[in-house]
């Protein structure tokens, strides 16, 4: 007897990933963040300017870390992961370490860039790194900035935490040339006003927190910002309005009314 063909149901939406982003913030000689520019060669959005970040690993959840972290007790095994992850991630792409001496002394000299690869690659453990630098990662001084969940009908999603940090004064950004290809120090209004000149890609997800971190006018007002609002996660929802499509985002998270076209969306995407 065969078998009656069965009808392909609604396909499943795929699982997320953790990842983690940072923005780097400083004042001189105005408000900026560092941007740092996607390589061409990356399928979707290259060329677009991005916050330093990626997806977490395994090693940033070693139960080593605990003795190489400062804020380690302040935090979940989740959060934890998360807040090396991002570290790692701006080191990886930017060089910028957001670590201290176990004296308090800011950590400021500056890794090669062979060694910063060699973690990138997994030949390395950022662990060993930290450990042979002799410093702490500091945990504590990232401030939860945003949390955004890919929407359910894209084949790769990732719930992404956006982490604010004042970044330290004595390092210098500099572009790992592999994932990155330029660090850029701009002012959250120039980001938008290139992104809306169509002189510069700046993807719906990033462009948003630009307009959120636009509101600011310092690093410290910034962070205080972040620090009071109540944290809504971003899950965008597509919905029909006319005869377009339009990705929307919770009213209640901290940007505004937005609907957002999902022909510029995708443009965006494919845009080099």
């Amino acid at each position: 007897m065969s078998e009656t063909p069965q009808r392909d149901g609604p396909r499943q939406a795929a699982e997320t990933r953790p990842a983690a982003t940072v923005l780097l913030l400083r004042d001189e000689p105005e408000f900026q963040v560092l941007m740092v520019k996607r390589h061409h060669q990356i399928d979707f959005a290259s060329g677009a300017l991005v916050f330093p970040g990626g997806k977490t690993h395994a090693g940033d959840a070693d139960a080593a870390w605990a003795a190489h972290c400062v804020g380690w007790d302040a935090f979940d095994d989740e959060q934890r992961t998360l807040r090396i992850g991002a570290i790692r991630e701006a080191w990886e792409e930017a060089g910028v370490l957001l670590a201290e001496h176990h004296d308090g002394r800011h950590f400021a000299e500056a890794c090669e860039l062979s060694l910063r690869e060699a973690v990138d690659r997994g030949e390395v453990a950022f662990l060993d790194v930290v450990r042979d630098l002799g410093v702490r990662l500091r945990l504590d001084a990232l401030t939860v900035f945003a949390r955004w969940i890919t929407p359910v009908m894209m084949p790769k999603r990732f719930d992404t935490w956006f982490y604010a940090i004042r970044a330290p004064a004595d390092q210098v950004a500099v572009c790992d040339g592999r994932e990155a290809v330029d660090a850029e120090w701009i002012a959250p209004g120039e980001v938008l006003r290139l992104a809306e000149a169509g002189q510069r890609t700046v993807i719906f997800p990033t462009r948003m927190n630009v307009q959120l971190l636009a509101e600011a006018v310092s690093a410290d007002d910034c962070v205080t910002r972040a620090e009071a609002r109540t944290l809504v996660t971003v899950l965008p929802t597509v919905e029909r309005r006319g005869e377009a499509n339009f990705l929307v985002l919770p009213p209640d998270a901290g940007y505004g009314a937005v609907a957002e076209p999902m022909e510029r969306i995708s443009a965006e995407g494919r845009r080099g």
